[in-house]
């Protein structure tokens, strides 16, 4: 008979249940904003000594504020606490071809200060120098002092390689493909920086609050002047092997052209259907010719006729690519985002859904997205709240 080796499940220490009740009064206050002792008590199922003592460590460790007191009810008034906004700052960039965005918030997700500085031109010796500069002036915008941002996140059109960390699919962004980029970047901000793909970042704000809350399984499509797609699986995004999931503008589908040598042309089967230039030729073949794609899904809005023609035409090339990503994942849910699916509302993507019932077995919904802003710059912050508050509410 052989021995086990199985070693017996530790119990909890006190210092251990203390972190966990303290986290969890944390994220409470995040979530309901200012609590009494009694309601933290309540919704943890602690004792009020023993609320009373956490609040207690959390004040002396700079994580909580009091807020003033209740009114109104019965008995004496209580003293109401919040998350202390200075526990830490994050900021979030989302870089594109032609500017670069900047969002200072706190640790309660509170934005405090926006920025925008246009990109092109900028030589590509100078990325790190300018972006630092785009970083800094957005934190003194913010009426706060150098240095005291906590992390950074940037969303841009590209893949980190998980192993290499060497950026992957961003031949249009010169000057971030540096070997030695991240940690530049971070010795220039002053700050711990991550670097992650925008289209990831989209789905990671329309799962925190956007068209994908509560939902574990999605795939958001991203059609603008690019096109990408975010997968979640199980509540995790999917990055692939080489960081490369959700590289669909590549992608061979029905109705485009097979490209060969497609990193040489950083181009591919679906971008050649619904990238930015594609849906203005297929505007012109209608007759609505508009300088953007989003001006001329506008105008096929307004034009009845022609217009109706050209979104069916263009709600059918977004749902072959759909299809061939939903017989793959067979998503609960599918989020329609960027500029494409913007310009089109509500009719886009009712024509998006229904075509896609027509030639997939799989029948998700289709729902556009629900933030207002960016997305990528909403999804930037979330990431680096989330990596500032597992910091900082794990180290007092």
């Amino acid at each position: 008979m052989t021995k086990s080796t199985a070693k017996a499940p530790l119990a909890g220490t006190p210092s251990l249940l203390r972190a966990i009740n303290d986290r969890a009064a944390l994220e409470l206050l995040l979530e309901n904003g200012p609590l009494s002792r009694t309601q933290i008590g309540t919704l943890t199922g602690l004792s009020k000594p023993t609320a009373s003592q956490l609040l207690a460590r959390l004040e002396a460790a700079g994580l909580v504020l009091p807020v003033g007191t209740t009114a109104g009810g019965p008995g004496p008034n209580a003293q109401l606490y919040q998350v202390n906004p200075a526990a830490g700052y994050v900021a979030g960039l989302d870089v594109t071809t032609s500017e670069v965005r900047v969002a200072v918030a706190d640790i309660t997700g509170t934005t405090l200060a926006e920025h925008t500085a246009p990109t092109k031109g900028w030589p590509a010796s100078e990325t790190v120098a300018r972006v630092a500069g785009a970083v800094a002036e957005t934190v003194r915008a913010a009426g706060l002092a150098e240095g005291i941002l906590h992390t950074v996140t940037i969303g841009v059109g590209g893949a980190p390689d998980p192993v290499t960390g060497k950026l992957r699919y961003a031949s249009h962004l010169p000057g971030w493909h540096a070997p030695k980029l991240l940690r530049e970047l971070s010795a220039a901000i002053g700050a711990p920086v991550s670097i992650e793909n925008d289209v990831n970042l989209a789905a990671v704000a329309e799962q925190a609050s956007g068209a994908a809350r509560g939902s574990e399984d999605f795939v958001l499509l991203w059609a603008g002047e690019g096109t990408g797609a975010a997968i979640v699986i199980a509540g995790r995004l999917h990055r692939g092997f080489t960081g490369g999931a959700g590289e669909v503008g590549y992608m061979p589908v029905p109705g485009a052209p097979v490209l060969r040598d497609v990193r040489r042309r950083n181009s591919g089967g679906f971008q050649e259907l619904v990238g930015a230039p594609a849906v203005r030729a297929l505007a012109r073949e209608h007759g609505l010719g508009a300088p953007t794609a989003e001006g001329s899904v506008a105008r096929a809005l307004e034009t009845p006729g022609a217009g109706d023609d050209f979104l069916a035409a263009l709600a059918g090339r977004l749902a072959v690519g759909l299809a061939v990503i939903v017989a793959v994942v067979d998503p609960q849910l599918v989020v329609v985002s960027g500029g494409v699916p913007t310009a089109g509302g509500e009719r886009l993507r009712a024509l998006v859904e229904e075509e896609l019932a027509r030639i997939s077995i799989a029948r998700p919904e289709v729902r556009s997205s629900a933030l207002t802003g960016s997305p990528v710059l909403l999804g930037a912050l979330q990431r680096a709240l989330s990596a500032a508050r597992e910091a900082v509410f794990s180290t007092h």
